[in-house]
């Protein structure tokens, strides 16, 4: 009887481990398709655009007229 007692504790812990394995991966899934979708506004946010000037050849900021 006491290992059946054994058991069905093993199984338990076993169940609430799985769980909070789930729970954490689940956050930390969600955690990164934030930080991606960050990522991704913050290059559309701060990108500048660029115009060659035809003396030099280089790239420079284009002028708002």
């Amino acid at each position: 009887m006491p290992q059946l007692l054994l058991l069905i504790a093993a199984g338990a812990g076993l169940l609430l481990v799985r769980r909070l394995f789930k729970k954490q991966q689940d956050r930390i899934a969600a955690d990164l398709r934030d930080a991606k979708e960050a990522m991704e506004h913050r290059d559309v946010d701060q990108a500048v655009p660029l115009e060659q000037d035809p003396a030099t050849g280089v790239y420079r900021p284009k002028q708002m007229r």
